[in-house]
């Protein structure tokens, strides 16, 4: 069984929602759906707040997760189940996306090698709003030429075979990205790919591991 996440909650006596927040939370503890909760004058500890990066209240971490503004005992229920796995993961980094966070998206990738893999998989969703994927690309275009993506060639092959032309694309791509022989040969198989733009973006994938020897 997993161990509830712990919740850290700062709050500031002017602030409209942070009772709300710090009620649902304390309806999560008694369900034993957090671990424990501590709640943080952040006016009272400025140094404190500071520390943990708390530019407004209600401010939570909840386990891996930073979540600011108000949220409802529902919401907060669903990120402490997610608060472990994978899919919290990607629940959490999509959010991120959306609210316009790429330097906490960012960060939050860079804390966990793990956490890589995952965003990756991502990019394999055909689902996903295109502001989400232009962000995921992004963040995997941040490990261009670095051991991390890297080690991510053998999915990246993998998805140069996806059914959507656009998950071929990107996967082409990022192969560039990798610097790595072996990333050569599935860039040439999409040489012959149905889609234009993939044949392209092959193309040029293989002309950048040419140009990085």
């Amino acid at each position: 069984m997993s161990t509830p996440p712990d919740a850290l909650l700062f709050i500031t006596p002017d602030c409209p929602h942070c009772a709300t927040v710090q009620l649902g939370l304390e309806g999560l503890l008694q369900q034993r759906l957090i671990g424990s909760m501590t709640v943080v004058d952040a006016s009272a500890q400025p140094a404190l707040a500071a520390q943990h990066g708390v530019r407004s209240a209600p401010w939570l971490e909840l386990g891996p997760f930073t979540l600011t503004g108000v949220h409802s005992s529902v919401e907060m229920r669903r990120w402490a189940e997610w608060a472990q796995g994978e899919m919290g993961t990607v629940h959490y980094i999509g959010h991120l996306l959306r609210q316009g966070e790429f330097k906490h998206a960012r960060a939050f990738v860079a804390a966990d090698a793990a956490r890589l893999a995952i965003v990756l998989g991502m990019l394999g969703d055909t689902a996903l709003g295109i502001d989400v994927r232009l962000g995921v690309s992004a963040l995997l275009e941040r490990y261009a030429g670095h051991e991390r993506l890297r080690a991510l060639l053998p999915q990246l092959a993998e998805m140069t075979r996806h059914t959507d032309h656009r998950v071929r694309a990107d996967a082409c791509h990022l192969l560039g990205l990798t610097g790595a022989v072996a990333a050569r040969a599935p860039l040439k198989a999409r040489l012959e790919d149905g889609s234009e733009e993939v044949r392209e973006i092959a193309e040029e994938a293989l002309q950048a591991l040419a140009a990085a020897k």
